[in-house]
């Protein structure tokens, strides 16, 4: 019998997209091994519940209600408790929808419960325990406390010991990009594009600022690179998210833009637009490692607080460079484009050392080790 996944992650205009891809790509994964995944998000604003229909799983849609998103308060309803950080991402408290995901777990009957959720802790996790036989996290954050027996996060530099005070001592963590969930192609074109960093030139500049960009900052970036000293025969190409809000403002921006710039909504082979590219200024978020597997330079720009942390430890490797929004944002660039023209080696050493990072088969050790190794794991330690 083919083992069962039950996937509880959402997408929206203020979550962004990542959480729900990353999910995706690790049921891509299991389902190539035999697995049967089902996805349970809530219809935000912006969420990608047709999108993960359109690739075949079965995704179970949580109503939104406008005025209990509006009313989630800042104390828990059980005890009490101080509310999470990202608490009013769920669009209900944690009770509201543990009931409604209940019945839908209590008819899958998973062998594992997956959560990719920062509005989501051990109140939720233990209210559904009847209804999945094992549980596992992904966080990048550790600032709550889990029941999990497995908790990953895929974040450059990030200890384990950083959860020992917030999951069960039985708990399995495993930390670092090496366990970065990436889909399949960028591995693939790992060889090809890292063989190109060997040759290195500024032609191909890639602009991708997450699937949302909710504040617009892909528009911010091209304003700023107007007075760049990016080469005559330079194209830009900017990427958005199908959910984006500002994409047809951004075309037209990209129509007066001296050097040629396309547009490109809902890339189907981001990998190899990657591969392809010389340089590109992203989003801190999760295509940090695909960018990294591929050895793309990059300099990336926080657009949210949860997203420092990991940029802060890549940019101390110098696989990255760091930049912020604000007064400073036209010197930095002005300052990188310098570099990757005027320097031979620095786009080739942003290249070296961003490839270190990860070798995009993440979702291969993550997804052998929840159908092949774990459930003995779970087994012996519940008899």
């Amino acid at each position: 019998m083919a083992s069962k996944f039950a996937f509880r992650t959402d997408a929206s205009v203020q979550i962004g997209t990542g959480h729900v891809m990353r999910c995706l790509t690790l049921a891509d994964a299991l389902v190539a091994k035999g697995a049967e995944c089902e996805f349970i998000c809530r219809a935000h604003d912006g969420n990608l519940i047709e999108f993960i229909r359109g690739k075949g799983y079965v995704a179970h849609a949580l109503a939104t209600d406008p005025l209990t998103s509006a009313n989630t308060t800042a104390a828990s309803p059980q005890g009490g408790v101080p509310e999470l950080t990202h608490h009013k991402w769920l669009g209900a408290t944690q009770a509201q929808d543990a009931e409604a995901c209940a019945s839908i777990l209590a008819a899958l009957r998973p062998d594992w419960l997956i959560v990719d959720h920062y509005a989501i802790d051990a109140r939720w996790e233990r209210a559904l325990a009847a209804h999945y036989r094992n549980l596992m996290v992904i966080d990048d954050l550790a600032d709550r406390t889990h029941t999990c027996h497995l908790l990953l996060d895929q974040t450059y530099g990030r200890e384990a010991s950083d959860y020992h005070s917030l999951v069960p001592a039985h708990c399995r963590v495993l930390c670092g990009s090496h366990y970065a969930l990436l889909r399949p192609e960028f591995a693939a074109l790992r060889p090809y594009s890292l063989e190109r960093r060997t040759r290195p030139a500024l032609r191909e500049l890639l602009i991708t600022m997450g699937g949302v960009d909710k504040d617009n900052v892909t528009g911010r970036i091209l304003e700023a690179l107007r007075t760049c000293p990016l080469p005559a025969d330079c194209r830009v190409t900017v990427v958005m998210g199908s959910t984006a809000p500002w994409q047809d403002e951004v075309r037209k921006q990209a129509q007066d833009m001296p050097w040629p710039t396309r547009v490109l909504v809902g890339v189907p082979d981001m990998a190899q637009l990657m591969a392809d590219s010389d340089l590109a200024i992203g989003a801190a978020g999760a295509t940090s490692w695909e960018r990294c597997c591929l050895g793309l330079p990059t300099a990336i720009i926080v657009v949210a607080e949860n997203q420092r942390y990991a940029a802060d430890l890549l940019g101390k490797t110098g696989a990255v460079e760091t930049i912020f929004l604000g007064a400073t944002l036209v010197k930095s660039l002005s300052e990188i484009v310098l570099s990757s023209v005027k320097y031979r080696d620095y786009l080739k050493n942003l290249a070296n050392r961003a490839a270190e990072i990860t070798d995009g088969r993440g979702a291969g050790y993550i997804s052998n080790l929840l159908l092949d190794i774990f459930p003995d794991i779970i087994s012996n330690e519940s008899t």
